[in-house]
């Protein structure tokens, strides 16, 4: 059985860097839901509920380590510090977005903030981020590849295939499972942990691999903290990869195709004032809201309650800023839309120094 990991105590400034950056995640993606009400953005997907996860892990990366991210990424490049005015603009189409308005809100890619590419593919992180840890170890760089991917991707041929090849040469990976399946409207108590899959917890299918398993409460930062410090420094050993299940219960506004904040806005003030939380919501809120459950933490750390109130002022008027800035932005020309669709072998034998470049 993969072991779990305990909550970590952390200091205040830290909890408060951490609230920051998750209230940060949930300001863009309650902007964006509302900006799609009024503006066509296509099929998107937020990271609501699952702040406490990708906020702490990711901000354990250094420069040069890479992530690969799902279909469900803005929290993800946010938390590597990606500019949200840029962000908006790409959902958008704009030609100011990450990138030029071709990726879109399932493609958006940051390489500079270490996101080479986003795969919506279910699965579709897997490869990549073992074929970047591979890299590394070819090239002897001292660097880490983190795969970040849900529940469903374990369904996938494509997580046997990088387990086994992350396993048989010790690659400096971390498979971060974003397990948001607890709670969905097809779970019933005593069913699969998942939609599908057959195991006490996903965190087992690494077993088989050899792979170091942990399983945590994503809506734990300090568990994820020492979880995820814990994978990086085992790969940065060359101690191999880690498999981290971090389990999350699913926000109501996620439970249908389309995204909807049927819960409004989420407010600070809930984790001093439980009375204040509105129904019919209330129990997701007081019980698995990580943002509240964030704000708790921070207050018990000794962080007070104005430092709090003003993390939120400031998400709140820089993700209404990233919204009017994405709407001023300019279409593409498009002469542009033939740009940057190859590769340039040339930049590849320049980076790598193999080949000559003729």
């Amino acid at each position: 059985m993969p072991s779990t990991v305990p909550s970590g105590a952390l200091p205040a400034p830290q909890r408060l860097r951490q609230l920051r950056t998750m209230v940060r995640i949930r300001r863009f993606e309650e902007a964006l839901i509302e900006l799609a009400q009024a503006h066509d953005v296509g099929h998107f997907h937020v990271y609501i509920g699952q702040e406490a996860t990708g906020g702490p892990a990711l901000a354990l990366l250094e420069d040069g380590d890479v992530a690969y991210s799902t279909h469900r990424n803005h929290g993800h490049l946010l938390a590597r510090g990606v500019d949200p005015n840029a962000m908006l603009a790409e959902i958008l189409g704009r030609a100011t977005g990450t990138n030029g308005g071709k990726g879109g809100t399932l493609h958006l890619a940051a390489p500079a903030h270490g996101f080479p590419t986003t795969s919506a593919s279910v699965g579709g992180p897997l490869p990549i981020a073992v074929g970047s840890a591979f890299a590394f170890r070819e090239l002897g760089r001292d660097r880490v590849s983190v795969a970040l991917f849900g529940d469903g991707a374990l369904e996938e041929g494509a997580w046997h295939e990088a387990a086994n090849i992350a396993a048989l040469r010790q690659l400096p990976v971390v498979f971060l499972c974003e397990n948001n399946s607890v709670g969905a409207v097809t779970q019933q108590a005593g069913d699969y942990p998942s939609s599908t899959l057959a195991v006490g917890t996903l965190a087992d299918l690494a077993r088989p691999f050899g792979i170091p398993a942990v399983v945590i409460d994503g809506s734990d930062s300090g568990a994820v903290h020492a979880a995820m410090s814990e994978a990086l420094a085992r790969a940065r050993s060359g101690g191999g990869p880690s498999f981290i299940e971090a389990r999350t219960v699913r926000w109501p506004g996620n439970q249908g195709i389309w995204a909807e904040l049927v819960t409004g806005r989420v407010q600070v003030h809930y984790g001093w004032d439980p009375a204040t939380i509105p129904d019919p919501h209330r129990a997701w809120f007081a019980e698995h809201d990580p943002v509240v459950r964030a704000v708790r933490e921070a207050l018990a750390s000794g962080a007070g309650r104005d430092a709090i109130a003003a993390i939120e002022a400031d998400a709140t008027r820089e993700m209404a800023a990233a919204v009017a800035f994405a709407l001023a932005s300019p279409w593409p020309d498009a002469d542009e839309a033939f740009a940057n669709l190859y590769a340039d072998p040339r930049v590849n034998a320049l980076a790598t120094g193999r080949g000559a470049v003729r």
